[in-house]
């Protein structure tokens, strides 16, 4: 057990990298009941810890986190319970969002903190970049709800269930194209496109720094 406490808090980055990717390929097969949809509350509390555990290694505060995490986490379950209940989606939007921004702001902060490429600091590349999408997924949320019939799908259904806006936010954010869930009202097309312009911000500044620190501290050796 101690081994696995000091491997977590050495990478708490890693943890919730894998820990968000473990959610996404677990959704499709535990959103179809009661049960299912509360063991996902569950997961997301403990993703929301951990990321709380990696904004604690960063230089940013950790009060601000542990604000926004404790209601998150409180709508993470309710939203995981009701999930077609307009306030609970827009309450846990109103939390989720600044408190996922947050975590990707502080995670972005702690690569930018040094000049060495830590294991930890590869991790929080990748969670980084998850965070994020599941910040723009639940902006979505909240779009749907303020105004409907802003995303459509393939099958022309107008109120999306939330895995098919995180695959919205996942295809938007990695710049891969838009497919078979669109956004076709003004205001979720204006979100849209600045996940479009975070993605590609997010290339270029935090790969591209990644990249020019390892390839200099080769060259050191």
């Amino acid at each position: 057990m101690r081994r696995v406490l000091a491997a977590i808090w050495r990478h708490p980055s890693g943890i919730l990298l894998v820990g968000q990717l473990v959610v996404v390929l677990l959704y499709p097969f535990l959103d179809t009941s009661t049960a299912g949809r509360a063991v996902l509350g569950v997961a997301q509390m403990a993703l929301v810890f951990t990321a709380v555990m990696a904004v604690r290694r960063t230089p940013a505060l950790s009060r601000a986190g542990v604000l926004l995490g404790g209601p998150a986490m409180v709508f993470a379950v309710l939203e995981a319970i009701e999930p077609s209940v307009d306030w609970i989606v827009l309450a846990s939007a109103a939390f989720h969002v600044p408190f996922y921004l947050y975590v990707s702001y502080a995670m972005i902060r702690y690569l930018f903190h040094d000049d060495r490429v830590t294991r930890d600091e590869l991790f929080a590349t990748g969670a980084a970049f998850t965070v994020v999408a599941w910040a723009f997924a639940y902006m979505y949320a909240a779009v749907q709800v303020l105004d409907p019939g802003s995303f459509v799908n393939y099958a022309g259904d107008e109120e999306l269930p939330w895995f098919e806006l995180l695959y919205l936010s996942f295809t938007t954010l990695t710049s891969v194209g838009l497919s078979d869930v669109v956004p076709v009202m003004n205001h979720a097309r204006s979100i849209v496109m600045v996940e479009q312009l975070a993605g590609v911000l997010y290339v270029g500044l935090v790969i591209a720094r990644l990249v020019g620190l390892t390839a200099r501290g080769r060259r050191v050796e």
